[in-house]
């Protein structure tokens, strides 16, 4: 008999565990998750798991170590009661842009990260659009990265753009970007649109951690409708001035694609009052209040329930990367 699924939550984004749990159809687990007055995370699983298939649904968005830490807290829990397997469901992966020794002297968080989250006692790792694919290589678990691509196709093809160019924010972005123009060129022929998706590349060069500026625009983009894609937004800052760089440049209309929305500092306010049409953003981070107008939510939960309906009952997850 195959064990007993069980979904829970962490504090990180208890609303998108919420949807996930109700597109399964389930409740989500009883479990407190408090703080002793020094700041310290107490958890107590308040139902049986003993010989249970848990998940546990908590991005490690804003404020980062505490929900990495609280994370960490409960899967510990759940193994110390017996669990059968513990899933990490991380549908934002924090430290993910700290891959790599690019400087002396500096840490690859991302993978003390990940040793973390092993060593706490996750047995599988569930997650969407990695801000570097070899972040999978850093764990010795199974890892499913999900693309938000075919959700934010649909939303673009909404928008009855004939001429289309997809555009990466960086030279690293090329292979995210041909991927989504192939993919909107097939949805493009199915609904029996003419005409390539071409794609074009933002070069630009980083001042420091939060800032970086747009240079150049490699491809072409005069008199077209321009679709830029990328993994996280932050203060917004590069999205803002490459959507100015697009149009200065010939583009009718440009908007954007995000994964995922950390838009920190007065990132809103700068999206707003940009030349932006629309930015789209999944539901991975928790909006703050106030967050409208541009920025349009695209949901992810129903993909993450079809997921972990997929690794509960040991069926391949391969067709929902390709939106079918």
């Amino acid at each position: 008999m195959d064990p007993q699924r069980l979904i829970f939550a962490g504090t990180g984004n208890p609303e998108f565990a919420r949807a996930v749990a109700e597109a399964l159809g389930e409740a989500l687990g009883r479990m407190s998750v408090d703080r002793f007055p020094d700041g310290e995370v107490s958890v107590k699983v308040e139902v049986n798991v003993r010989g249970r298939d848990c998940f546990v649904i908590q991005p490690t968005s804003t404020p980062v170590n505490e929900n990495l830490m609280e994370l960490m807290i409960i899967i510990d829990a759940l193994r110390r009661a017996s669990a059968y397997r513990v899933t990490a469901v991380v549908p934002y992966y924090g430290y993910a842009r700290q891959d790599r020794k690019d400087q002396p002297r500096v840490p690859i968080t991302a993978k003390l990260a990940a040793d973390l989250l092993t060593r706490a006692g996750a047995e599988r790792l569930l997650t969407m659009d990695l801000h570097a694919g070899q972040i999978q290589g850093f764990f010795d678990i199974p890892v499913d990265n999900l693309t938000a691509a075919p959700i934010f196709a649909k939303a673009v093809m909404a928008l009855g753009y004939e001429e289309l160019v997809v555009a990466s924010p960086d030279v690293g972005g090329v292979k995210n970007a041909r991927y989504f123009a192939r993919r909107l060129e097939r949805m493009r022929e199915e609904a029996g649109i003419d005409g390539p998706v071409d794609f074009a590349i933002v070069d630009k060069h980083r001042k420091g951690p939060a800032e970086v500026a747009a240079v150049s625009i490699i491809g072409e983009v005069e008199g077209k409708n321009v679709v830029m894609i990328d993994d996280i937004v932050s203060t917004g800052g590069s999205l803002v001035e490459a959507a100015a760089l697009l149009l200065d440049r010939g583009a009718l209309e440009v908007v954007a694609v995000v994964t995922h929305p950390i838009l920190a500092g007065d990132a809103v306010a700068k999206i707003e009052n940009s030349q932006l049409e629309a930015l789209f953003v999944t539901d991975t981070i928790p909006l703050g209040p106030g967050v409208a107008g541009k920025v349009k939510v695209c949901s992810v939960a129903p993909l993450f329930a079809e997921a972990i309906d997929a690794i509960y009952r040991n069926r391949s997850i391969s067709r929902l990367f390709d939106g079918r």
